[in-house]
């Protein structure tokens, strides 16, 4: 990560400092210190405090003036808000979704966390359906039932889980949604152990679904679905296209992250992956 400790870089080089610091945020570093910056990214002290100063100058970063760190500012989420307002993730996935809708010959969505639920936000129908006469976009599946939901639920840390779901009702959609507390513990352990999801439905009485999580860093960001009508005759298995659905995971998990990763070494423990060698 380090770009070099003199003072006087150019006008690119400065651009790239700063969004190199601003891409170093994650779920693991929420802040700066001027000196923890300097000794990571190669700087000299000075010009640490002017690229975090200039930042927090425009809003991209917020100074704590106790603490003398600096943690993401409210320019971030203008920005974030402006591009998921604008169909920025939803546009970002659906080619991967037409991909995996056209080898499959199934409905693929993509579902983002939404409180206990999952939304969805992107859908490309297949040529074996699921066929619907309201739209699947929009659409929130509660973390109790289904394949949508549980591939993403599962692979949460367990007391995160327990604080967003505790306590809620756990409302019937058929005769096969999970209901007890326990028996839906047990399904988000089954998807962790194997890596994926199925139900048959329970959310939706005539469709059957299979889902595999997606990871924004380390942490699960969401779900990939491929869906069918469960009393249509198809010619293969919806578990023959599991390795198709985990490829297009990956394919968004890169894309979320900027980048388009090798074929990753799957580690299920705790919802995370194994890293990438080399």
């Amino acid at each position: 990560m380090t770009t070099g400790s003199h003072d006087g870089p150019g006008p690119l080089q400065t651009v790239d400092r700063a969004l190199d610091v601003l891409l170093s945020f994650d779920e693991f570093r929420s802040s700066w210190g001027v000196l923890e910056l300097a000794a990571e990214f190669g700087l000299s002290k000075s010009t640490a405090q002017r690229l975090l100063a200039s930042l927090a100058g425009k809003g991209f970063l917020r100074a704590d003036p106790d603490t003398r760190r600096y943690s993401m500012g409210p320019a971030v989420w203008r920005i974030a808000a402006l591009w998921e307002r604008s169909g920025g993730l939803s546009a970002l996935a659906e080619p991967t979704l037409a991909d995996l809708a056209r080898r499959s010959g199934r409905t693929a969505l993509f579902c983002v966390p939404d409180g206990a639920h999952v939304r969805c936000i992107a859908a490309v129908s297949g040529t074996e359906g699921p066929r619907r006469s309201h739209p699947f976009v929009d659409e929130l599946y509660p973390a109790h039932v289904g394949a949508t939901s549980r591939a993403h639920f599962a692979f949460l840390e367990p007391a995160e889980r327990r604080a967003l779901l505790a306590g809620r009702p756990s409302a019937r959609y058929s005769e096969l949604t999970p209901y007890d507390e326990h028996e839906v513990e047990a399904l988000f352990d089954e998807t962790l152990a194997k890596g994926y999801a199925l139900s048959q439905g329970e959310y939706d009485a005539s469709s059957r679904a299979l889902a595999v999580p997606v990871f924004g860093g380390r942490r699960p960001a969401g779900s990939v679905t491929l869906v069918e009508n469960k009393h249509c005759a198809h010619g293969d298995e919806l578990l023959d296209h599991l390795p198709t659905l985990l490829s297009s995971a990956d394919e968004i998990t890169g894309l979320l992250s900027n980048r388009r990763p090798p074929a990753p070494t799957r580690t299920w423990r705790r919802g995370h992956r194994a890293p990438h060698s080399g």
